[in-house]
């Protein structure tokens, strides 16, 4: 793991767990238990890395270039080839329909999917904030979130879109 910051997290994460679920276990038992509890928090990690990358990059390649504009990605589009450069006006058109149909898209979730997906990925509230927020598991918010990216995913390639 390259990041030291999200390393540091992911250890003192299970060490809260160990200590949380695991505190009255003998002492022998705690470094396995503590390894094994590592080991999963790392593949959660790269788990939603992966999926919040490809959403982030997705909701990022619609946001402008400069810093300060960046409250709303779907406000504006930064151009093709990255610059801040006007587009055609066919490419601004594009973009609109684009945008629209993300927003139709988004819409269109199940309510509980799109409150999970919008405060994951937009956001950006961890795992145990959004289920707070909503009121239910952590579990609950994962299945929620992978449910709304595969049902967003197959419907933008559906409608022919390919971000």
């Amino acid at each position: 793991m390259r990041d030291e910051e999200a390393a540091l997290d992911i250890v003192q994460d299970a060490m809260l767990r160990l200590a949380e679920r695991y505190g009255d276990r003998p002492g022998a038992e705690l470094p396995p238990l503590f390894q094994r509890i590592l080991q999963n928090a790392i593949r959660d990690w790269y788990r939603r890395q992966k999926v919040r990358s490809l959403w982030v990059t997705l909701l990022s390649s619609l946001s402008p270039g400069r810093e300060e504009d960046r409250d709303d990605p779907l406000e504006s589009l930064r151009s093709a080839d990255g610059s801040d450069a006007p587009d055609q006006p066919q490419e601004q058109l594009e973009r609109k329909q684009v945008i629209e149909i993300i927003n139709e898209e988004v819409s269109n979730l199940p309510a509980r999917q799109r409150e999970a997906f919008l405060m994951r990925y937009w956001d950006e509230l961890d795992v145990a904030e959004t289920a707070k927020a909503m009121g239910c598991s952590e579990g609950s918010v994962k299945t929620h979130c992978s449910r709304a990216a595969h049902a967003l995913a197959a419907a933008l390639r559906a409608r022919g879109i390919t971000l």
